[in-house]
């Protein structure tokens, strides 16, 4: 899948999937008191994670070594969202969960997999929301003894493949936790906020892996602590696909809209080869070159706002408005 650096959505011109939708939020599940965080060592590396929604998150404790989390997804109503290092890895760096919910996830590990249940299986997944852990930004923003801090040029990113019956789809949806790849050095960031990703794209799952990378590696692999947050995961439970608000003469289908981290542009005039995202002023803000029938844009460096999509080509213009929220 070809991916851009680029920004939002347009018109209500989108994909969306008829029929129910479930939302994993994770308030349900109890924790002892607040400030707090799942720990169950009963079982050794064996999956001692949880169902919530209609999903099943695994989560893996090792008892050696006096007991640590291995790998997985553990589930926090943590609010430390400045203190630095390992010993605050249960933390968000939103400081709550989504819309300022109590319970989220916390993920540990270059690679997990989340297992849609139920009604859920084999439909596709609406998204998620996802930002940093605390420990992971900081390090991040500061470097600490096993990663440094980050410069031009570094990124931090969480990529998320589908599966069906253990094949493996051929789009992924990527999305950057960081990133200092800008020419003007003033655009990097490090995502602090929770920020939608549009996992509508993968298509048809029962199945996802969630892998994180980083531009910061050593002998031992990425030196980037392997975390990131999720909440409010959402399932669909139809496999019908419809098309809303699409002409048949629109030169592309943007969703969604208003968008928060990432927007989807599918092209249908392939003469268009050009890219412009202008304010309402007619300012240029970004151009990219179109080199893909399907566009990838994170959305999350520009301010909230109305903005035009040009799409140029061939002689032709075409202009969408579309928010970011």
């Amino acid at each position: 899948m070809h991916r851009i650096s680029l920004v939002t959505a347009s018109l209500l011109l989108g994909s969306i999937y008829a029929g129910a939708q479930t939302v994993a939020s994770f308030e349900d599940l109890s924790l002892a008191h607040p400030d707090t965080f799942y720990v169950n060592y009963s079982a050794s590396m064996s999956d001692v994670g949880y169902n919530d929604g209609l999903a099943h998150f695994p989560c893996y404790y090792d008892t050696s070594w006096g007991g640590f989390w291995s790998s997985g997804f553990a589930y926090s109503n943590m609010t430390d969202s400045a203190t630095s290092g390992f010993l605050n890895q249960y933390s968000a760096r939103a400081g709550r969960g989504y819309d300022t919910s109590h319970n989220y996830v916390v993920a540990y590990g270059n690679q997990n997999y989340v297992k849609l249940i139920g009604a859920a299986a084999g439909n596709p997944v609406y998204g998620c929301y996802v930002t940093n852990s605390t420990y992971a930004a900081n390090s991040m923003r500061d470097g600490d003894p096993f990663a440094r801090k980050f410069h031009n040029g570094d990124w931090f990113k969480l990529t998320v493949h589908g599966f069906l019956g253990g094949v493996m789809n051929p789009d992924s949806v990527t999305f950057y936790l960081a990133n200092y790849l800008f020419p003007d050095s003033t655009m990097n960031y490090i995502v602090k906020s929770w920020q939608w990703v549009n996992l509508v794209p993968l298509g048809h799952v029962d199945s996802l892996q969630f892998s994180l990378s980083s531009s910061d590696n050593g002998l031992y692999g990425m030196n980037t602590p392997a975390y990131f947050c999720l909440d409010n995961f959402t399932t669909a439970e139809s496999s019908t696909l419809k098309t809303a608000c699409t002409p048949q003469n629109s030169a592309a289908r943007v969703y969604p809209n208003p968008a928060i981290g990432e927007l989807y542009v599918d092209l249908f005039d392939q003469s268009l080869t050009r890219a412009i995202v202008m304010d309402m002023s007619g300012r240029t803000i970004e151009s990219y070159d179109i080199t893909s029938a399907r566009l990838s844009i994170n959305t999350a460096t520009l301010q909230a706002g109305a903005y035009i999509m040009r799409l140029t080509g061939n002689g032709k213009n075409a202009d969408m408005r579309f928010i970011k929220q």
